[in-house]
C-alpha cells in the first residue's frame, strides 16, 4: 500500500465533500422564523380562550348530589365562595396558582370548587358529616410547662 502526501491511500477515493448550506438557504430560514414569530401573535388571539384543563369557567352558583352527599355553592359578591355539604359549611381556600382545596382534603388542589368539594365528599368516611360552624375543638392552655423539659 502507497500512501500519498496527503495521508490517503494511493487509489482510494477522497471523501466527499460535507455539503454545506448556501447563503440563500440561510436567508430562507431566517425569513421563515422571521414570519412565525411575526404572525404568532395573531393567531394566539383568534385561538378560543380555555380554562384551566379544558374545563369550563367557574360558574356562579352549583346545587348537586354527588355520592348520596348534597353539593351546594354560590359565589358571594366578593369572589368567595360559600359552600356546603348536607347543609354544613365546608371551608375552601383559594391558592396562589388559581386552584382550590378545601380543609377536609387539604393535601390537594382542584381547579374548580366544586371539585375540591366532591373530593372532600370521597375523603369523608360513609356516615361521617362535617362539624357544624363553632364545634370545632379548642385546646385550652392553662399555663405550666406542657411538653417541655425544665
Amino acid at each position: 500500500m502507497i500512501i500519498g502526501i496527503d495521508g490517503t491511500p494511493e487509489g482510494a477515493q477522497p471523501p466527499p465533500a460535507p455539503e454545506g448550506r448556501t447563503r440563500r438557504d440561510v436567508a430562507r430560514g431566517l425569513r421563515t422564523g422571521a414570519l412565525a414569530v411575526a404572525l404568532a401573535p395573531l393567531l394566539a388571539a383568534f385561538r378560543a380562550p380555555r380554562s384551566a384543563a379544558g374545563r369550563a369557567p367557574d360558574r356562579a352558583s352549583f346545587d348537586q348530589t354527588y355520592r348520596g352527599r348534597r353539593i351546594r355553592g354560590e359565589r358571594t359578591a366578593d369572589g368567595h365562595w360559600h359552600v356546603t355539604l348536607d347543609g354544613r359549611p365546608l371551608h375552601l381556600m383559594r391558592r396562589a396558582d388559581g386552584t382550590w382545596l378545601s380543609m377536609v382534603d387539604h393535601y390537594c388542589s382542584y381547579p374548580t370548587p366544586l371539585e375540591a368539594a366532591r373530593a372532600a365528599v370521597d375523603a369523608l368516611a360513609p356516615g361521617e358529616r362535617l362539624r357544624a360552624a363553632g364545634t370545632e375543638p379548642r385546646h385550652a392552655h392553662q399555663g405550666g410547662l406542657h411538653g417541655v423539659r425544665a
